[in-house]
């Protein structure tokens, strides 16, 4: 990192600046300023600051509901790069019961307006989502992600029309589900796989990196069982405090098929028969 660049942040003089992960998404330094104090940095070459309004909002939504998450410092821009400054978290262990607990926390935070959405887009470099406020979970989930992906996917050549038919399909299943399954929404993570939970050094679950918005809590459970990282405790923990609605077994699947579907797109043939795969449990359940 540039120390001309890092200069030009609202920060006190910072005296390191280590690369660390940050997602598929953003570039990520862990700083340290000449005062010993910590920070976490994401940059987005050449995207306004803008692109972070989304997070921003989603950390800010979590702060009200009491869920532990980095706080924002500061978002802005340096040299037509997009930045966000967040706390920094140190790392440590914990149980995945607490953080079932933790999700299950989450959840019970209820949309402000009784409706489906968020006050920001979720902004992506390969595909975005409006978020538009909605009273159905199917026109938002269905309409506004599931058909936007579909449309992208062909146009990019990564789906035939075979497999636009075989969607269309699917989607029936999945709007007929959602038709006759009804839960108020709630504050969901928006993606939470293994990558955007942590522990802190304390031993205390957080969430990180959201791509938040108020719906089906289903769809945040469903998205954590695509690529591991959660254990059996932390889905009975979950449970415990709030048990998902008979039938969820069957619905999983839809946000499955969503997060791979999102995969499919950024990253290209390599998801494609794991997308093919969940269309095909789907249609034959």
């Amino acid at each position: 990192m540039n120390a001309a660049w890092l200069a030009q942040l609202p920060l006190p003089a910072v005296a390191t600046a280590t690369p660390v992960s940050g997602g598929d998404v953003n570039q990520a330094w862990h700083l340290r300023t000449q005062a010993g104090e910590d920070y976490f940095l994401l940059v987005q070459p050449g995207q306004p600051q803008s692109f972070y309004d989304g997070e921003v909002a989603g950390l800010r939504a979590f702060a009200r509901s009491g869920v532990t998450a980095p706080r924002v410092i500061a978002q802005g821009t340096v040299e037509g790069d997009g930045f966000l400054v967040l706390s920094y978290l140190t790392s440590g262990t914990g149980s995945q019961a607490d953080l079932g607990r933790l999700v299950a926390h989450l959840h019970a935070y209820a949309s402000p307006n009784g409706q489906c959405g968020f006050e920001q887009p979720t902004a992506g470099t390969s595909i975005s989502f409006a978020n538009r406020w909605t009273p159905s979970w199917s026109d938002l989930f269905v309409g506004e992600r599931l058909d936007r992906l579909a449309a992208q996917l062909t146009r990019k050549g990564l789906w035939t029309a075979a497999d636009a038919q075989q969607y269309q399909r699917v989607r029936s299943v999945v709007v007929h589900a959602l038709q006759h399954h009804q839960e108020a929404p709630v504050l969901l993570h928006g993606d939470l796989w293994s990558g955007n939970f942590m522990f802190t050094a304390d031993g205390q679950p957080a969430l990180i990196d959201p791509a938040a918005l108020y719906g089906d809590r289903e769809f945040d459970i469903g998205i954590s069982t695509v690529f591991g990282g959660f254990t059996a405790a932390f889905y009975t923990a979950y449970q415990q405090v709030r048990p998902l609605a008979p039938g969820y077994e069957q619905r999983l699947p839809f946000y499955q098929l969503y997060l791979l579907m999102v995969h499919l797109d950024k990253f290209g043939a390599a998801y494609y028969d794991a997308v093919t795969s969940v269309m095909h449990n789907i249609l034959t359940v």
